[in-house]
């Protein structure tokens, strides 16, 4: 953490959290954490953990915020210091920010890290996911993305350069498991159920950086309504940090006995969802996500370069 990225997130469960004058401590499990006290602009809670009032009587001294969000990452309450006031000069220059410099590369990195993992995975198959044309057609829509110069284009090449997308996914995976595409709920088959459960911890690890950092999830620049800020930036992180995951999993880690699926939904054995869960723990990377929201918040304040990290 520094002064560039002032917001700490404590995230999972177990966790003790208490303070001196100088410093924040969080103990978890075996590993133990110090952070001087002044460089903690913001404590973000996520999930059940012992907060001891020493932490919160000295980080409310010391000017800092505290933010409570259940374990999916939804933000339920907050506790500010006397006369504290949000940043309001970043909830304004998101409001005044002209969406399409950051919606286009946004559009952009998304396609490209699919491209990046449909190629990928052709080389680890030794044969050829598309069929023909539609790589071409892939790299061509990127290009057009660059170039694109209206909103409406940027979101139609996105929906559907993706919905392309998981159809050649659909290919790597055994048929008997039932999935097409990307589809939505009630989810019909495994994979899609994986890849929800999935894209949901990634939604909630993005939108406790988004609020640590008092830029508005659902401010967005490529979705709109609500989250459309959190879709905008989890949008070039999911192929990396989700579907790698779940993709391995459904190959090869889910048996029959994994799930159940009926004529109206499919759900989730508990051992298999444990096991991806812990898997995606793993992948899904909050210092990366946490640098990705300091480049736009830099971005807004400074008009500084916007660029997105997504491989």
């Amino acid at each position: 953490m520094t002064a560039t990225e002032p917001w700490l997130p404590v995230i999972g469960y177990g966790g003790h959290i208490k303070a001196t004058t100088q410093e924040l401590v969080v103990a978890h499990g075996s590993a133990t954490r110090r952070y001087p006290l002044q460089e903690v602009e913001h404590l973000l809670v996520v999930g059940g953990h012992t907060l001891h009032t020493s932490a919160v009587t000295n980080l409310l001294k010391a000017g800092a915020a505290i933010t409570f969000f259940d374990i999916d990452g939804t933000p339920v309450g907050y506790l500010y210091p006397y006369g504290y006031r949000p940043d309001g000069a970043v909830r304004l220059a998101q409001e005044r920010a002209a969406p399409h410099r950051f919606a286009q590369p946004l559009a952009t990195a998304g396609l490209q890290s699919r491209l990046l993992l449909l190629e990928e995975l052709s080389g680890h198959a030794g044969q050829d996911l598309f069929y023909a044309g539609e790589q071409d057609f892939l790299h061509q829509a990127r290009e057009e993305l660059a170039a694109s110069v209206t909103m409406e284009e940027l979101r139609r090449l996105s929906r559907l350069t993706t919905d392309m997308y998981y159809e050649v996914l659909s290919r790597t995976l055994p048929p008997e498991l039932g999935f097409r595409r990307r589809a939505s709920r009630p989810y019909r088959d495994p994979v899609n159920a994986m890849f929800s459960l999935g894209y949901a911890m990634l939604y909630g690890n993005c939108c406790v950086s988004l609020v640590g950092a008092h830029l508005d999830p659902d401010l967005g620049m490529l979705h709109e309504g609500a989250g459309s800020l959190v879709y905008d930036l989890i949008e070039p992180q999911k192929a990396r940090m989700v579907d790698r995951t779940v993709l391995g999993f459904a190959r090869d880690g889910v048996s029959d006995g994994d799930y159940e699926c009926s004529e109206k939904r499919c759900y989730l054995d508990g051992s298999l969802s444990t096991r991806l869960v812990e898997a995606l723990r793993e992948s899904i990377e909050q210092s990366r996500i946490d640098t990705q929201v300091r480049i736009l918040r830099e971005a807004l304040l400074e008009n500084a370069e916007f660029h997105v990290l997504y491989w």
